[in-house]
C-alpha cells in the first residue's frame, strides 16, 4: 500500500504536466487553421508588464502594487478562438481530451445553444491554472492561464485588468 501511494505521488507531476500538454496539443492542432485566432502571452511579457506598471505607479498606491506583483506571477496565457464555426463540437472535443478529474470545476453553464466551463488546477492549495472552455453554435474559445494564484487573486485580476478571459470570468462569477 505504501508503495502504491509513493508511486502515485511520484507520478502526480507527470499527470499534471500531461494535462498542460493536452491543452498545448489542442492549441497546436488548430493554431495554423485560418478560421482560428490565437494569442500567446509569454511569462517574459507578463514580467515586462509588471515592470511597466511598477515604473508608472504613483507612490503609496497599494492596490496598483498588489496588482503589479500579481501580474508578474502569471506564467503564460494561451487563447484559441473562432467565430462562424461549430463551437459546440469543439467544446465537446476539448472536454473529451481533457482529464477533468485533475481540475476542479468552478462553473458550468449550459443551454441548448452554448456551453461554458471554468475550471482550476490546484497544487498545494494554490491555483496553477485557470481554464475556460466556451462553445456555442457559432463560436469557440479556449483560454488557459498558468501561474500561482489564490481565488482572491483571480477576483482582483477580473475586476482590475483587461486580461483575456477575465471579462468572461467576471460575468460567469456574477451569474453564479
Amino acid at each position: 500500500m505504501k508503495k502504491t501511494i509513493f508511486l502515485a505521488l511520484c507520478l502526480l507531476p507527470c499527470w499534471l504536466q500531461a494535462q498542460t500538454e493536452v491543452i498545448e496539443q489542442f492549441y497546436e492542432k488548430y493554431r495554423q487553421d485560418e478560421r482560428f485566432s490565437r494569442v500567446y502571452i509569454s511569462p517574459k511579457l507578463m514580467q515586462m508588464a509588471g515592470g511597466f506598471l511598477s515604473s508608472n505607479m504613483e507612490q503609496e498606491d497599494k492596490d496598483a502594487e498588489n496588482l503589479m506583483e500579481l501580474i508578474t506571477r502569471i506564467k503564460g496565457i494561451r487563447i484559441l478562438s473562432a467565430e462562424k464555426i461549430g463551437g459546440l463540437s469543439l467544446f465537446d472535443e476539448a472536454m473529451r481530451d481533457l482529464k477533468t478529474n485533475l481540475y476542479e470545476e468552478l462553473m458550468d453553464v449550459r443551454d441548448k445553444d452554448s456551453s461554458l466551463k471554468f475550471m482550476v488546477r490546484e497544487e498545494g492549495g494554490r491555483i496553477k491554472e485557470l481554464l475556460m472552455v466556451s462553445g456555442s453554435t457559432s463560436e469557440f474559445t479556449l483560454m488557459s492561464m498558468l501561474g500561482d494564484f489564490t481565488y482572491q487573486d483571480l477576483n482582483m485580476l477580473s475586476e482590475n485588468t483587461n486580461l483575456p478571459g477575465m471579462e468572461e470570468y467576471t460575468r460567469a462569477k456574477k451569474q453564479k
